[in-house]
């Protein structure tokens, strides 16, 4: 899988990038909010998710880990394919998309072209309990992305999963996400939390 990108941004079009990387130009498509940021003739990088069909190979492209990791965890749901999936990462910020399920809020999820009531009721059904939470619920992944974006691309880097790795930010307690400017000692201990 290819995981993420980084190169020079050689095209910039309404709903994707090229970006040379090795002298290769990767079309990686991407929410429009993650385009207005990227301009031609500069670096860019972005994490992505490979989507391996018969008849194609399509790149999509996220400007954080989480976005990534929610467009996957979308598509397990039956009925949401890559494109559906990649419109509700394009309509939601990761946590108002998490909000959105754990509150079972469906017509909010509604606003998102192609998702009918039913689909909604399939997301909040199947997803609930994996990823939404409703409001006032405590969300330590969601409170400081950059530390979370790193923490979660060590343990990957370390192999496990992107899923078990969130797990384990998710785990964490109040207490230690204040000590989150030190990185080290977040990844110290979300790699104790996953070895027991």
């Amino acid at each position: 899988m290819i995981a993420s990108i980084s190169g020079t941004v050689i095209d910039v079009r309404i709903d994707s990038v090229v970006i040379s990387v090795g002298g290769v130009g990767m079309h990686i498509f991407c929410a429009p909010n993650d385009i207005a940021g990227l301009r031609v003739g500069e670096d860019a990088s972005l994490f992505t998710s490979l989507i391996v069909r018969e008849e194609s190979l399509t790149l999509y492209g996220f400007a954080n880990a989480e976005s990534r990791e929610l467009f996957e965890i979308v598509q397990s749901v039956s009925g949401f394919g890559p494109k559906l999936a990649f419109t509700i990462i394009a309509t939601f910020k990761p946590d108002d998309l998490r909000t959105a399920i754990g509150s079972g809020d469906i017509a909010r999820l509604t606003k998102t072209p192609g998702v009918g009531s039913k689909g909604a009721q399939r997301l909040i059904l199947e997803l609930k309990d994996k990823i939404g939470y409703a409001p006032g619920q405590p969300h330590l992944q969601g409170q400081s992305s950059e530390w979370a974006d790193q923490v979660t691309q060590a343990l990957v880097g370390l192999g496990w999963s992107n899923r078990d790795a969130t797990s384990a930010i998710d785990r964490l307690t109040e207490d230690e996400v204040a000590n989150s400017a030190d990185v080290a000692f977040i990844l110290r201990r979300a790699l104790q939390i996953l070895a027991n």
